[in-house]
């Protein structure tokens, strides 16, 4: 693996280059977006210009959609079942009986092992009609890291991943499985956040050459939007399962909070308001959110008092996560507009619920899903007979 590694310079000096970098962008953040409350602020955020800015690209040129629609059931497998938890339901039945019954998004059976792979395989796409030979992305808890080097052997283009040192010590077994699928390791001092920031300073230096693949809903625009469409795969799936076992739609969603393309994948098909949203993150503790710039975006961010950037140690490198960034452009939007709840549990919840689901359900969640898991103790107990909820199930516990 040593010899895979590259070094690179200090949390400090990566955030101030990726600041400069920013700023030296012409394009406005809210370019795009479609949010009012975005496209009307008055101040000044610019952004890094993204792939998408390139008049060379589009998302659909010549049959791009097509091509990507037999990519999705030929190499990612297909649509993941909507599962129905029958033992998680009987669990969460009162003494009369009664409670609501649990469905599981099986995310966890994708190739790679989690969601990230609906976004890779589509940009790995996008940067081979782009002409880059390389592609470049950041990864903390390693899934996305992996499920970006799987697509670039498919396409036979370059890969490096950029990973915090802290989270390479934690996931060493994703880091042997990029380097077997021919990954170059960029090793960042700190975690995903300062990988996240290297990461894009590299890119914009070398924009013209190389391929910034975004695994998350956080960045400059486009990205969150680039992953937010090609994640709601899993909501169109899950919309179209749940009429098929049921007739009818979900009442409740709950998905994990970090840094946000699970969650958004499956609520931005529910535009209703009787599908009632949950999003669930890791509790700690720490001062207030805070509006800031941070990646290029205006995001919910947990800062200390004198503005520094609030990191929660938690129990895996997924975790801190997905304490990183909170609640990011859409998601700050729909908390705003009070369309998806924020809840948040403890990490000896989430492994207790873990514990359970593997018990009950044979299914091995992992940590960031079993927040959401954990949250049913609280909420099950409030919820009407036969009402119909589902978890999404967002990776394999590896």
């Amino acid at each position: 693996m040593a010899s895979n590694i590259v070094s690179k310079n200090a949390a400090l000096t990566n955030q101030l280059d990726a600041g400069r970098a920013i700023a030296r962008s012409q394009v406005k953040l809210g370019r795009g977006i479609g949010l009012l409350s975005f496209r009307a602020t008055k101040k000044p955020m610019a952004s890094i210009k993204m792939q998408l800015g390139d008049e060379k690209n589009s998302i659909n040129p010549g049959g791009h959609l097509e091509e990507l629609e037999v990519a999705q059931r030929d190499f990612v497998a297909g649509e993941t079942p909507l599962y129905y938890a029958e033992s998680l339901t009987k669990h969460y039945k009162d003494k009369k009986g009664k409670g609501p019954e649990i469905y599981i998004k099986r995310e966890d059976l994708n190739p790679c092992g989690a969601h990230m792979m609906n976004n890779a395989i589509a940009q790995v796409m996008i940067a081979k009609r782009m002409g880059r030979r390389r592609v470049v992305a950041a990864t903390g808890g390693g899934q996305h890291g992996v499920a970006t080097a799987a697509a670039c052997v498919k396409h036979k283009l370059e890969c490096t991943i950029f990973m915090g040192s802290e989270d390479i010590k934690k996931q060493s077994s994703n880091v042997k499985l990029m380097e077997k699928l021919g990954a170059k390791i960029s090793l960042v001092e700190g975690n995903f956040r300062e990988a996240l920031l290297e990461v894009i300073k590299v890119y914009a230096d070398n924009r013209e050459t190389i391929y910034y693949l975004a695994g998350t809903v956080v960045g400059p625009h486009p990205c969150p939007e680039m992953v937010r469409g090609f994640q709601s795969v899993i909501g169109k799936e899950t919309r179209r399962q749940a009429m098929e076992k049921w007739g009818g739609k979900p009442n409740m969603i709950v998905a994990c909070i970090g840094s946000g393309s699970n969650a958004l994948g499956l609520f931005n098909e529910f535009k209703e308001e009787d599908v009632r949203l949950i999003g669930v993150e890791a509790a700690g503790i720490g001062s207030e959110r805070h509006d800031d710039v941070n990646h290029g975006n205006l995001s919910d961010i947990l800062k200390h008092a004198e503005g520094s950037i609030f990191n929660r140690p938690s129990i895996s490198a997924a975790l801190e996560d997905l304490d990183d960034l909170k609640v990011l452009i859409d998601l700050k939007h729909l908390n705003e507009t009070h369309r998806v709840e924020f809840h948040t549990v403890q990490d000896e919840e989430a492994m207790e619920a873990h514990k359970r689901v593997y018990e009950l359900e044979g299914i091995n969640p992992p940590f960031e899903a079993a927040h959401a898991f954990a949250y049913l103790d609280k909420l099950c107990p409030t919820l009407s007979d036969g009402w119909k909820v589902v978890v999404n199930c967002s990776g394999r516990g590896d």
